[in-house]
């Protein structure tokens, strides 16, 4: 940072920053890659992938599920999903691990060129450390990180365009299309579109609102059209909308529940930080910008896993007002032009990266982390020829890679609002009557659960169940009219 800020460097350093902050962010999570493999929802995304390329077409039903089979099912992130089976059928676990770093590094490069249009590099630097820090807990192969990129593309170009009192260029309507082939999240995409397009207005000037207004309204339509580009049409909407229509069962379900401040995390200094600039500074923002970032700060406190999005998107609304508090370092033009010699770098960079991963990848093999997935216990289950199984929420996506129908699995849109209620309520103990009622009307023959889960607690009690296996990870349960298993 100090040497960011020199003056005589400063042109060359404003222009490849973005490159080398890519680099780095590229080669801290290669080093680290085994922690993008610890999500259980990774191995059954990476299973409908593969279902993807050996049939040349995308599923409309559920395939797996033992209490969904044949219901309507729509795979919003089917390209990612075929990314990442792509990349597992040819490298193994390396694939899946380059192919998310590489898209991290992109999203971090992206941010800190919008950034810079602005802000002088070593405040960039500072809030795409800040970006980083709070993704860190969501930072994982699945298909919402392959497209981060594209959501912070999409958002510094509405952005840009705003702050020139323009509206987006319809060049960036592939953004939208690539977007909603990769990730449901797309609905932020189209939602933001109003969001700043009121920005723009209200910076706009009074005999220019009307034409602006119309010509965001018309990009808004372009960018509605081109999210129905994908294998489903106008269906994907469908399938985003179930996702959306989840609502108590968020509050059950790990990465959909409200931010916790009983301790003190990254999130909770970035909102005091915020404050603490806007009491300190006197931060000044248009009524429509503080809306957008109560918006997206509303996000985050009511679902973790929008605090990744808080983290990112934030500085970039922020970016344009906070430009006049800081002395420009330089007289360096702020855009996003690069400097004469930065194509020649990007390749020279391409190469040593592909070189050290291909080294790195020689000496280190990538492993899925199984200190939450229950090889043993599924092996027991495998063994006695178990077919119905009820199981822990986080223990579905395993099930359908051994070949198992989970009575659950992460697809929590395939499942609804009533049925997570009532399966969470049983398996937490709130309500062993339903629990009894769901193992009998669902002719369940055995159960997968969690070591500390309630559920597996109370059928050690209940007459017809015993248990015969536990270890660290898991404990099943079956009907006591079979033969136990010594436990590990």
């Amino acid at each position: 940072m100090t040497i960011a800020a020199s003056v005589p460097i400063a042109r060359a350093q404003r222009n490849l920053a973005p490159l080398c902050i890519a680099a780095a962010s590229f080669l801290l999570l290669l080093v680290s890659g085994d922690s993008l493999l610890r999500d259980p929802d990774t191995l059954w995304q990476i299973r409908v992938g593969q279902w993807i390329l050996d049939h040349r077409a995308v599923p409309w039903t559920d395939l797996y599920s033992l209490t969904r089979r044949g219901e309507v099912w729509l795979s919003t992130s089917w390209l990612s999903q075929v990314l990442f089976a792509s990349a597992y059928a040819h490298w193994g676990w390396t694939g899946p691990v380059v192919l998310t770093a590489a898209a991290i590094a992109l999203a971090m490069a992206l941010l800190l060129a919008f950034l810079q249009r602005h802000l002088d590099l070593p405040y960039a630097l500072v809030f795409c450390l800040l970006a980083m820090t709070l993704a860190a807990p969501h930072l994982l192969a699945r298909p919402h990180v392959l497209a981060l990129p594209v959501m912070v593309a999409w958002t510094g170009a509405l952005m840009a365009a705003a702050d020139r009192g323009r509206a987006p260029s319809f060049l960036l309507l592939p953004l939208m299309a690539l977007w909603a082939n990769l990730h449901g999240g797309f609905v932020l995409g189209l939602a933001l579109i109003g969001a700043i397009g009121v920005e723009a207005l209200w910076r706009a000037s009074a005999s220019r609102r009307m034409v602006l207004a119309m010509q965001w309204a018309a990009f808004g339509l372009g960018a509605l059209a081109a999210s129905c580009c994908t294998p489903y049409g106008l269906d994907t909407l469908l399938g985003a909308a179930r996702i959306l229509s989840l609502g108590k069962s968020f509050s059950v379900i790990a990465e959909w529940r409200p931010a916790d401040f009983s301790s003190f995390s990254p999130f909770a200094g970035a909102l005091l930080g915020l404050l603490g600039l806007a009491l300190t500074r006197g931060l000044t923002l248009s009524p429509p910008r503080v809306l957008l970032i109560l918006g997206l700060t509303w996000m985050a406190l009511a679902h973790v896993r929008s605090i990744e999005t808080f983290g990112v998107l934030v500085p970039v609304v922020l970016a344009q007002p906070l430009s006049g508090w800081f002395k420009p370092a330089s007289d360096t033009p702020r855009g996003l032009r690069l400097a004469p010699g930065a194509p020649a770098a990007l390749v020279a960079v391409a190469i040593v990266l592909a070189s050290a991963t291909v080294t790195f990848a020689a000496h280190h093999a990538f492993e899925f982390s199984t200190v939450q997935t229950p090889v043993a216990a599924v092996d027991v289950l495998a063994e006695r020829k178990a077919v119905r199984i009820f199981n822990s929420y986080g223990f579905g996506g395993y099930l359908i890679v051994r070949d198992v129908r989970p009575y659950v699995d992460g697809r929590s849109e395939l499942y609804g609002e009533k049925f997570l209620m009532d399966y969470f309520a049983a398996e937490d103990g709130r309500d062993i009557s339903g629990l009894l009622r769901i193992l009998d009307e669902n002719r369940i023959d055995a159960t997968l659960l969690t070591i500390d889960s309630p559920a597996a607690q109370i059928l050690n009690h209940i007459k017809g169940w015993k248990q015969v296996f536990a270890d660290k990870i898991a404990v099943v349960h079956v009907r006591d009219d079979q033969d136990a298993v010594p436990s590990k």
